[in-house]
């Protein structure tokens, strides 16, 4: 799935505006117009198209994180948290971790945007999907998985 899509769905989904999206941005330390956001938001054959990579769409979940949840705090004694880098390596399970963290979903809550798109899905397959790649019981998230979540997504929010 490109990355230009995931912002584009996952933007409708949650219903930000494009101030909300130059708002993300700034909080994860990238600066962004109206006009740039806009390119991000267009289609690959339209004028102006501008693809987003990997690690312009984690700094942009980043930022969606902390509007969110508010900026995490390092503990006395401890060096601030980076967050954590995209890569191409499994990067639908990496987007996916983002959205859990950034909207406080429990894995209760996974499941039934799942549903909304018609996609049943146990507990257990879930949490798979958050595991890191490599350990037991890894699942690798398709890009027709993180399609229908977004999708579920937006029939869930958008009521």
């Amino acid at each position: 799935m490109n990355n230009n899509d995931v912002i584009r769905r996952f933007r409708y989904a949650i219903d930000m505006s494009d101030n909300q999206v130059i708002k993300a941005f700034k909080e994860s330390g990238v600066t962004i117009d109206k006009e740039g956001v806009q390119n991000l938001l267009k289609k690959d054959e339209e004028e102006g198209f501008v693809k987003c990579n990997n690690r312009l769409l984690g700094e942009f979940l980043d930022g969606v994180i902390i509007l969110k949840r508010g900026r995490q705090e390092a503990k006395p004694g401890q060096a601030p948290k980076k967050p954590e880098v995209m890569t191409s390596n499994n990067i639908n399970n990496q987007i996916l971790k983002k959205i859990k963290i950034a909207l406080n979903f429990k894995t209760e809550d996974m499941i039934r945007v799942w549903e909304k798109a018609d996609i049943y899905i146990s507990n257990s397959d879930v949490t798979a999907l958050f595991r890191k790649k490599g350990t037991k019981n890894y699942k690798e998230c398709l890009d027709k998985f993180l399609r229908t979540f977004l999708k579920g997504l937006a029939e869930d929010t958008r009521k």
